[in-house]
């Protein structure tokens, strides 16, 4: 019996058009570490889809991705500010400390996201003093661990007030494709022409079967990302079957249709729930997950009967995350599960 459910995107299958590449790019022997034509293609489209000063670091991960970015931001007696909802603070473990010995101010989240005053004065509130880290770097998650996404012109005030105090911007993008499909704008709108410095761009929620990549907006960074992901153990060596995968994605939109695929599942689950079982989701769907309220004491009958993750098991919130392939029958088999034992 196959198994479709709602826990992750990193849960679904990957894209026909992705394994297509991967058995292509396994046609006899190519150069190694990146030295390969599907990498030389890959940096050539990172410049046409970011803009020309991009650079491109295939990494197998998110998590390497955000380690290998924020190394290169940060100086190791120095800070990241972000939201405490954030990846980096919520789902990276101790990676970006004990590989990175990353240091991490984290803010008090509104939907997820940063608020523009919070960061302002933490960065302007630095007294110099060698007893605390220097706030450098604003990492935000694009969209939220919530799904929640923000707006061109919230991460353009980010970008200016990070700037402003001689910080720079990492957009943490595991579900950026999910964020700029939402919003309508081009990978580059939501990125460089906003003022982010780097990017960790997923790929393995979007439909690929393995790798990240980080994007390079400022060329100062390009060498810097390239020996420490090399130092971090997130070169491959067969990095062809990366890069590969990333042209696919890339190449022709691939990103946008999956990404928009993928929201437009999250809509119509949403939509369903309210009407037919009256729930409201407890964070706004923005992108490609929804948080659904249900009474703690049914959650554990929940979980037995819905493929979805308890988020919060005291609050009784469980987060559903549509993919790429999902369809009109699994969002109907899960609302047809919810209410067998909400209205049972």
């Amino acid at each position: 019996m196959t198994t479709r459910g709602f826990w992750s995107d990193n849960a679904s299958g990957v894209h026909p058009d992705i394994l297509a590449a991967i058995a292509r790019a396994n046609e006899g022997h190519a150069p190694a570490y990146g030295a390969d034509p599907w990498t030389g293609a890959l940096e050539e489209l990172a410049r046409e889809t970011f803009g020309p000063d991009a650079q491109i670091f295939p990494v197998f991960n998110g998590t390497g991705a955000n380690v290998v970015a924020l190394q290169a931001l940060l100086q190791r007696w120095e800070a990241v500010v972000t939201s405490a909802a954030s990846h980096v603070v919520t789902d990276e473990s101790t990676a970006p400390q004990l590989v990175g010995g990353t240091a991490v101010v984290p803010l008090p989240p509104t939907a997820g996201k940063v608020a523009l005053g919070d960061v302002a004065r933490v960065l302007a509130g630095w007294d110099g003093s060698v007893h605390h880290a220097r706030p450098a770097a604003l990492s935000l998650t694009q969209s939220t661990e919530l799904g929640t996404t923000y707006t061109l012109a919230e991460l353009r005030a980010l970008a200016d007030v990070a700037h402003a105090h001689g910080a720079r911007l990492h957009v943490d993008g595991a579900r950026l494709a999910n964020a700029a499909a939402r919003l309508g704008v081009s990978l580059r709108e939501i990125t460089a022409d906003v003022g982010v410095d780097v990017v960790s761009f997923g790929g393995t929620k979007n439909g690929m079967l393995v790798g990240d990549v980080v994007v390079v907006l400022d060329p100062a960074l390009a060498e810097p990302v390239a020996r420490l992901r090399k130092a971090s153990a997130q070169l491959a060596s067969k990095a062809r079957f990366v890069s590969a995968q990333l042209v696919a994605l890339l190449a022709d939109g691939l990103w946008e249709r999956n990404a928009r695929h993928a929201n437009d599942a999250a809509d119509h689950l949403a939509a369903r729930l309210r009407a037919e079982l009256g729930i409201e989701p407890v964070h706004p769907v923005q992108a490609n997950a929804v948080f659904i309220p249900v009474p703690a004491a049914v959650l554990p009958d929940v979980l037995a009967a819905a493929p979805v993750l308890a988020w919060d098991r005291a609050g009784g919130v469980l987060r559903a995350v549509t993919s790429f392939d999902t369809t009109d029958d699994d969002v109907e088999r899960l609302v047809a599960a919810l209410a067998g034992v909400l209205q049972g």
